[in-house]
């Protein structure tokens, strides 16, 4: 199957792939990103999830270290998937939280990233100001 780009997106084998999948096949995506070095989209999906409590930085510090002290960091980043879960009502599935993230790490981290893009975050910049975009501040944020 040879891959096309096209001045809209990618072609796959002749069809046009959905948009969400374009970006998994781009070289310097979100995967690029997660696979080569993780701390930054579980710092930014922590960030988003502890409503600013934590910052980006601090939790990918937190994983890093986690990782060089103990190679369990999937331990560390399921609690976060857990966490989104409870906030927006989300099933477990394929399997328990802590499996998805000790099979497949990079997949967990960029779904739970996706999830987010989809709830209308810009991961890039934060949760302080994606209140300010939206108009509200992290103080009149209802918890769910």
């Amino acid at each position: 199957m040879s891959l096309t780009v096209e001045a809209r997106g990618f072609r796959a084998g002749g069809h046009r792939l959905p948009d969400e999948r374009r970006g998994r096949l781009l070289p310097g995506g979100r995967r690029c990103v997660t696979c080569l070095c993780p701390r930054i989209t579980l710092g930014q999906i922590a960030e988003i999830i502890d409503r600013g409590s934590t910052s980006c930085g601090t939790s990918g510090a937190l994983y890093t270290l986690i990782m060089l002290l103990t190679c369990c960091q999937c331990v560390f980043s399921c609690i976060y998937r857990a966490k989104m879960r409870a906030q927006y009502g989300l099933q477990e599935r394929p399997c328990a939280d802590c499996y998805v993230h000790c099979c497949c790490e990079c997949c967990a981290l960029c779904q739970e990233y996706r999830k987010l893009k989809k709830r209308g975050f810009d991961m890039s910049i934060g949760w302080h100001l994606n209140m300010e975009r939206q108009g509200r501040t992290a103080a009149t944020v209802p918890r769910r």
